[in-house]
């Protein structure tokens, strides 16, 4: 099984170091940086599981690389920040923060809040594997579909169509976006494919239970309902 990885971005390079060692210790992979600016650049590219941020940073402070990292990423991070700093913690605590431990710290209660942070992703990430709509199931990972815990035999593309028509429900979709995102960009054929691979799902799904999933938008596309 992979380490999960935590990056730390802090400058006194002391508490970096000894941060380092007691992560390294209880099984992580741990990178650091010691300013802000180029921590935020690290953090987009990198792909941590977890970042602990200190506030106060040089070149870029930390409530700045908070926020302009959570316009492009929902990693956890931890804020670390100075004793009396109420402010510092509201303020990150507003814009994404999970959570936030205040200096000097006790590395025993440190470690209890990356646990739960990481758990807390792990659950979140465990939902994303399975989509639900009505009482249609998609299962991602077993590349499992089922209504009202019946299985429904797909074949990849149907399974592909119906997945991207779920993850866009109520959404309009034309047949060449559809093409694009199921068949791929350097698909060839005619999008009429797609009008095909639509009766397939719903022979399989609205019309051997009964329901009306699939939606047909007259000269633009189709869109896969949960209302009603």
């Amino acid at each position: 099984m992979a380490k999960q990885k935590i990056f730390i971005i802090e400058d006194e390079h002391k508490i970096a170091r000894f941060l380092e060692l007691e992560l390294q210790y209880e099984g992580y992979e741990v990178e650091k940086c010691y300013e802000g600016r180029a921590g935020l650049e690290m953090s987009l590219k990198g792909n941590f599981d977890l970042i602990l941020l200190d506030v106060m940073l040089p070149s870029m402070n930390g409530i700045e690389v908070l926020r302009r990292l959570r316009e492009k990423s929902d990693v956890p991070v931890i804020m670390l920040t100075a004793k009396d700093e109420i402010m510092d913690k509201v303020i990150g605590l507003d814009l994404g923060a999970n959570d936030y431990v205040t200096k000097p710290f006790a590395i025993e209660e440190l470690l209890a809040r990356i646990r739960s942070a990481l758990k807390i992703k792990k659950a979140n990430e465990n939902k994303l594997q399975i989509l639900k709509i009505k009482k249609l199931e998609i299962d991602i990972k077993a590349y499992k579909v089922s209504y009202d815990d019946e299985t429904i035999d797909l074949t990849k593309r149907e399974f592909d169509l119906l997945k991207y028509l779920v993850e866009n429900k109520n959404i309009v979709l034309t047949r060449e976006k559809i093409v694009e995102k199921v068949w791929g960009y350097d698909y060839l054929g005619d999008t009429n494919v797609v009008d095909v691979y639509i009766r397939y799902l719903r022979s399989k799904i609205d019309e051997k239970y009964k329901i009306k999933l699939i939606g047909t938008v007259r000269g633009v596309g189709y869109s896969l309902k949960d209302e009603g």
